[in-house]
């Protein structure tokens, strides 16, 4: 089950594409992080950079910044950000935390992805 989001945007024109979805339990993961890191100013940039056995690279770090056309997701209290460029690649994706046996950490189930390494870390 997910949460059901409130999508902002600051200076993206209304035709830009749908920003990622984030689960429940992914959700809860990132408030107990930034609870852990005592600021309650940061939300959850989620990018893709060049980089990676696939030729692109996801990265989701921490930040306060606002940055001219970021679309701007909330999640029950935790914001989610994707920068303009970024958008079109994660269009859709689901942000999901896995804390089991045989995968611990976030993962990403992107739609746009056409292969990925084994690994995960990486797509094109």
């Amino acid at each position: 089950m997910t949460t059901t989001p409130q999508t902002s945007t600051e200076a993206v024109p209304a035709e830009a594409p749908t920003s990622v979805v984030l689960t429940d339990l992914a959700a809860q993961k990132v408030q107990a992080l930034l609870e852990q890191e005592g600021r309650d100013d940061l939300r959850l940039r989620v990018a893709v950079q060049p980089g990676g056995c696939s030729g692109l690279r996801y990265q989701l770090f921490f930040d306060e910044r606002s940055l001219d056309g970021d679309v701007v997701t909330d999640y029950d209290g935790v914001g989610v950000v994707v920068d303009r460029m970024s958008a079109p690649y994660l269009a859709g994706a689901t942000i999901d935390f896995a804390d089991r046996i045989d995968a611990q950490g976030f993962t990403i189930d992107n739609p746009n992805a056409q292969n990925s390494c084994a690994c995960g870390d990486s797509f094109h």
